[in-house]
């Protein structure tokens, strides 16, 4: 199928095109959640915006500020067979239907030995910079990571959050998808429209000889400018994109950091017990002797996530941050 006719577009659109072509394609994927309907204004970010002048409010369903119903509703809706997309507004929101998301949704296909499956995603968007404080900002896909029976996606492109929804949605199992409050707005390469991105696949953004960045979302774009600045002083750096926290495709960041023998781990999510250090576990178990370096993470502070600006801007993984650990893991 061709591109979309814009050549760059913004990720709120990448969604809003995803779940238009998805609904198009499959009558079984119903939207829901609050204030998604057009007459409530096609979201708070506009991501479904037109869904229900295109495919009535029978498929796309304005809710109640309800998390546990709306979850709950769509959980039931995917073992009726429906594919559901449940949008939970914040990420932290999440908390309040945590029984349906982990008790249910998760281990449904494993307590019915593999006869029941949950199709089912649950879009919700998080981040910090627009001072929305500790309740509203938090990157929690550590805890969904560590539920078996969920996948966790966090795109961090316009193009990837287009593929990477469609997968989810045509997906069996229960996906959560995060996606980033500062991205929606940032304009990329328009996606292939049709053309879905496996889950569990990262991506090599650029190949280096010297050191493995590894990152998702956006904290990959502070990534990137960290590596284009270090190209600039002879260091080679290999940047990829995790895209799929779960699955994580290991081996491609096994690969690299065999190939670099250093490796950086940047994430917006807290450092501490993070996705950061499930990687650096991992390789310094499988390449104990061949690493140069110890595994360094870069992530926020063991902190909510602050309301003033100047505090909240030191909270997140900046690029300075990000190069301050580079220099210490090549030196």
């Amino acid at each position: 199928m061709s591109t979309t006719a814009q050549k760059k577009i913004n990720t709120a659109q990448a969604i809003n095109f995803a779940l238009h072509d998805a609904m198009e394609l499959d009558r079984s994927v119903v939207v829901l959640g609050e204030d998604i309907a057009d007459d409530q204004g096609g979201g708070v970010f506009k991501c479904t915006a037109g869904l229900s002048a295109k495919y009535g409010t029978g498929r796309v369903k304005s809710t109640p500020i309800a998390e546990q119903a709306i979850v709950g509703a769509a959980v039931g809706g995917a073992l009726a067979g429906l594919r559901p997309v449940a949008e939970i507004m914040l990420m932290n929101f999440t908390t309040v239907a945590m029984d349906q998301i982990v008790n249910h949704a998760a281990k449904l296909r494993f307590m019915t030995g593999g006869q029941t499956h949950v199709p089912l995603v649950i879009r919700t968007t998080t981040g910090a910079g627009f001072g929305t404080g500790g309740q509203h900002a938090d990157y929690l896909e550590a805890w969904f990571a560590h539920t078996a029976g969920l996948k966790v996606v966090a795109p961090a492109t316009p193009a990837d959050a287009y593929g990477l929804l469609l997968s989810c949605i045509f997906d069996d199992d229960p996906c959560i998808f995060i996606e980033n409050l500062p991205l929606y707005f940032q304009p990329g390469d328009a996606p292939v429209r049709g053309e879905r991105i496996p889950l569990g696949k990262a991506k090599v953004v650029q190949e280096g000889s010297d050191i493995t960045l590894v990152s998702y979302s956006r904290t990959l774009h502070e990534v990137v400018a960290a590596a284009k600045g270090l190209a600039k002083e002879g260091i080679s750096a290999e940047v990829i994109d995790l895209r799929s926290i779960a699955p994580l495709d290991f081996d491609t960041v096994r690969a690299s950091a065999a190939k670099t023998g250093r490796v950086v781990v940047a994430h917006e999510a807290q450092v501490d017990f993070g996705v950061g250090a499930e990687i650096a576990a991992r390789l310094h178990k499988d390449l104990f002797g061949t690493l140069k370096a110890p595994v360094a993470r870069v992530g926020a502070a063991r902190s909510p996530v602050p309301f003033s600006k100047p505090l909240e801007t030191a909270f997140v993984p900046t690029r300075e941050r990000i190069l301050a650990a580079i220099r210490e893991t090549l030196d």
